[in-house]
């Protein structure tokens, strides 16, 4: 197991012991890595790398495009393997979450114990949570006076 910083290892292990996954990778949703495990060929991870961002980045925009979303997880189950993408929230950033699993687990078991690794990354984070913006009490009204402005309505 290989991770960038020293607190995203423990909520790591546990998963991995946890779920049985075979692979795992921690992603930002631009591909760059943060942590993974099994993977032996930096080629391919690389490759899975920019691959679950793009999943996740065109499931959030066919979500929106259809009015169902935005989808947090894809999952697919073959005859050996199953696979678990999710996007993960953290305090400072979206991150991106696969893990790849086979016959020795099953979905359901990597997505609880995936869910409780993401809850454990959370609390360990070390950063807060960026401030939210608060609009100013009288943006509507602003914002109405410069649509009239710029259209002359």
């Amino acid at each position: 197991m290989r991770a960038l910083e020293p607190w995203i290892e423990p909520p790591l292990a546990r998963f991995l012991a946890e779920s049985s996954a075979r692979l795992v990778l921690l992603t930002t949703t631009a591909g760059q890595v943060v942590a993974q495990h099994g993977f032996t060929r930096a080629v391919d991870l690389m490759a899975a790398a920019a691959l679950g961002a793009a999943v996740i980045a065109s499931t959030d925009e066919l979500g929106r495009l259809t009015g169902g979303g935005p989808y947090r997880a894809v999952a697919h189950q073959g005859p050996g393997a199953g696979l678990h993408l999710a996007a993960i929230d953290l305090p400072h950033a979206r991150w991106i979450g696969l893990a790849s699993f086979g016959k020795e687990t099953s979905l359901g078991v990597v997505q609880v114990f995936f869910e409780r690794m993401v809850g454990e990354l959370r609390s360990a984070s070390p950063w807060e949570a960026p401030p939210r913006a608060v609009l100013a009490a009288d943006f509507e009204r602003e914002l109405g006076g410069s649509l009239q402005a710029l259209f002359g309505r």
